[in-house]
């Protein structure tokens, strides 16, 4: 799809929205999307709409950045094989590499240390992808250690900072 003159992407950076497409996978961690995508929507020049028909194709033409956030276990592990069985996981193997595309995993911490974690984790780095990582505290579970998705505020922060970064506009 060549972009006409009336299309969002085809105009001057100046007045240029931003398009960040927000994946959610199966973790804890959802319960902080309510307040993640607020803070987002209060990023200058962020899009806040979208009307017509979403597949996975026209997400990936749509959206400047693809933040998965949180990135479960089951999620890593499928997107480091190629695994694409749901629409998050067909966007991400559609995904224009020449995008950003930030991971947040999130998961128990005896997951996260597991020896494959690390392998995959890896694997989304070769592919282009960029980790916001994890942190330490006490999971829902009880558990205490690493594997808790990053703060929401690092977040915001990293997708201002890669946006603007690729836009040139200067950080307020």
């Amino acid at each position: 799809m060549e972009p006409k003159a009336s299309c969002p992407a085809a105009a001057p950076l100046m007045e240029r929205k931003f398009h960040v497409l927000v994946g959610v996978t199966g973790s804890v961690a959802a319960l902080k999307l309510p307040l993640l995508v607020s803070k987002l929507l209060d990023i200058p020049g962020m899009w806040k709409s979208r009307c017509d028909p979403v597949l996975h194709i026209d997400l990936r033409r749509w959206a400047d950045l693809l933040l998965v956030a949180p990135l479960d276990a089951n999620t890593l592990g499928k997107v480091a094989s190629g695994i694409c069985d749901n629409l998050l996981t067909c966007v991400i193997r559609a995904w224009d590499r020449s995008k950003p595309l930030l991971f947040c995993p999130a998961m128990n911490t005896a997951m996260w240390e597991h020896p494959i974690t690390v392998q995959q984790v890896d694997q989304l780095k070769v592919f282009g992808y960029v980790e916001i990582p994890c942190v330490a505290k006490k999971l829902v579970c009880g558990d205490e250690g690493l594997g808790a998705m990053a703060e929401v505020g690092t977040i915001v922060d990293k997708v201002k900072e890669v946006l603007f970064q690729r836009s040139g506009f200067q950080q307020s």
